[in-house]
């Protein structure tokens, strides 16, 4: 070293340190490159204004085509529909889902009101599984299952992580087989096994009877397509007989199209009353006024709820007791307050995504809130095993309680008129 002149000795050091840069650089280079060649698919030009590095997602994309087992045996546009899926969790909405070609065909049947199942809404709450509500006269309810059950294992396989999607896939099946659910419930010791025989599902609609003391009873089950003709057809029957008060009974009814809700709120209130307001980030808020014929404006009524009355059964019973101070008994409601939204995509798949939530005449939200009954009566699994219906009984005495106020008042169809 003492031989080397100071100027090489420099010069060696400079190459030295520029060489182990250059080197640094280009394995950083050849390990994480800055240009990713994606074969096998089509259409994946940058779309519009979207300033999102997508570098990470090509890498993990050719890193499972290079390395992953079964990669030979897993589509790209599997690949693609489960990146869109991760898209939509991401937002961390459990109200928002994908559905692929397949699955959304299959949505689709639910809302036309026929499939095969259990008869069961299912939910998330907290990132977890829970029954929303058991429709009546299914499997589902004939088994026991009841609303805020949440569901921890399908078949002997956790649910943890799994979507609503999911869980509703492994819960469909051939009729007649059997699903297994796994149950947590509020007051069980430990995990309750169900097992549930499958079915053709029809979602029903409405029930009704004359109870004693010209009381009528309408169990409204779904707001569906057909629940509109069959309210009209009801209270034309119900109407005729003389009938002095109605209990409407929206319990476990999981709700359905919001317009449905709006037309049966326009037989209770006077046309031009507000309803609910949806309020989006787009459109802002907009009014949902009562437009029907008003023919129950002063009929007196009670309406019945609990745990599994969700959406649409929340918009009506909250709009009747803001604008009519009408009583709600029962149990506290589920609180779904938002809205939903079907977009198709271009290949046949679609996404239901949350674009506005609702809020109620007085300016409550309905969303994780849900309503409150003014009449706190549980429903026990005794008083079903007997048998008995305490909520009920509750209802028709506050009812009959209403129907003293308008005693002289004698409610028949033909002596209303359209606003």
């Amino acid at each position: 070293m003492k031989n080397i002149p100071l100027k090489v000795l420099v010069v060696f050091l400079t190459l030295a340190i520029l060489g182990g840069v250059f080197w640094f650089g280009f394995d950083s280079g050849r390990n994480v490159p800055k240009t990713i060649l994606v074969r096998g698919v089509d259409n994946i030009k940058n779309p519009g204004n979207i300033t999102a590095d997508f570098i990470t997602f090509w890498e993990a994309w050719n890193l499972i085509n290079k390395e992953y087992l079964k990669a030979p045996e897993v589509k790209n546009q599997d690949k693609v529909y489960g990146a869109i899926s991760g898209l939509i969790n991401s937002l961390g909405d459990p109200n928002s889902e994908f559905f692929n070609p397949d699955d959304g065909k299959k949505f689709g049947e639910d809302v036309q009101g026929n499939f095969g199942g259990i008869g069961a809404e299912i939910g998330m709450d907290s990132g977890h599984l829970i029954v929303v509500s058991p429709l009546k006269g299914t499997p589902a309810e004939k088994a026991g299952l009841k609303p805020k059950d949440f569901i921890v294992e399908i078949n002997s396989t956790s649910t943890e992580g799994m979507s609503v999607e999911g869980a509703v896939k492994i819960i469909r099946g051939e009729i007649g087989t059997k699903v297994k659910l796994t149950i947590i419930r509020e007051g069980l010791e430990k995990p309750r096994d169900f097992s549930i025989t499958r079915e053709n599902i029809s979602i029903p609609t409405l029930d009704f009877e004359m109870k004693d003391g010209d009381i009528a009873y309408v169990a409204l089950r779904s707001f569906n397509a057909n629940a509109n003709s069959l309210f009209f057809n009801a209270m034309t029957k119900i109407l005729s007989n003389g009938s002095r008060g109605m209990v409407l009974d929206l319990r476990n009814n999981p709700g359905g199209f919001l317009q449905v809700a709006i037309d049966l709120a326009g037989w209770f209130l006077p046309r031009g009353t507000l309803v609910v307001k949806e309020a989006s980030r787009i459109e802002g808020e907009k009014k949902f006024l009562s437009s029907g014929n008003a023919a129950l404006k002063n009929f007196p009524v009670v309406v019945l709820m609990n745990g599994g009355s969700a959406s649409a059964s929340e918009i009506l019973a909250g709009a009747l007791r803001d604008q009519r101070q009408v009583k709600i008994i029962g149990e506290k409601s589920f609180g779904k307050g938002t809205v939903q939204q079907i977009e198709s995509l271009s290949d046949g798949s679609s996404v239901k995504i949350t674009i506005a939530h609702w809020i109620m005449p007085k300016g409550k939200l309905i969303d994780h809130v849900g309503i409150e009954p003014d009449f706190n009566i549980k429903l026990t699994d005794k008083d079903i095993t007997d048998k008995k219906d305490p909520q009920l009984d509750k209802a028709i005495e506050i009812l009959q309680t209403e129907i003293k106020k308008n005693k002289n008042t004698l409610f028949r169809l033909s002596d209303q008129k359209s606003q």
